[in-house]
């Protein structure tokens, strides 16, 4: 009989802590929601911001075949 009652004495301990790490894991996942939830990624750069990339109509004069082997070389 104390055998059986180790035994789900232990079986308890283990839901207990497996249920506190859920409940932390749950909250920390929450208040990171939080944090980043009014984070604006996509807002136009303050400052002294260089455009990286342009939309396509600047290398208009470089053919299919010079794009492909630009392909190619990067691995793209």
């Amino acid at each position: 009989m104390k055998s059986w009652l180790k035994i789900a004495f232990q079986a308890f301990k283990v839901f207990v802590l497996f249920t506190g790490c859920t409940i932390l894991f749950y909250y920390g996942i929450m208040w990171l929601n939080e944090e980043y939830q009014d984070y604006h990624r996509y807002d136009e750069p303050e400052g002294s911001a260089v455009k990286v990339s342009s939309s396509g109509n600047a290398e208009s004069s470089s053919s299919w075949f010079d794009r492909l082997i630009l392909f190619y070389l990067n691995g793209e």
